[in-house]
């Protein structure tokens, strides 16, 4: 049989052995519909990414906002009387 045990697939060879085992668990895996769950996991990455650039998008403007207001009541300070509101 030339080395090879038909029955359990071994070749006595450890990495050729191993290459077979892997291979079969790699077939087995395609064909059993598991691979669905990366699917699932790229939309998710994808679902995250669009979040984050939309939490990035909203801190920008906030922060614009924040920074004119503080100008304005830096300059309505600066430019206080006694008598005058801003």
């Amino acid at each position: 049989m030339n080395g090879r045990n038909f029955r359990t697939g071994t070749t006595g060879i450890v990495p050729v052995d191993f290459l077979i085992t892997f291979l079969r668990a790699r077939v087995d895996r395609a064909r059993s519909g598991e691979l669905d769950r990366g699917a699932s996991a790229v939309e998710w990455v994808i679902i995250s990414a669009v979040v984050v650039a939309i939490v990035g998008v909203v801190a920008a403007i906030i922060n614009a906002a924040l920074s004119e207001g503080a100008n304005k009541v830096g300059d309505c300070i600066k430019g206080a009387d006694a008598g005058s509101t801003c």
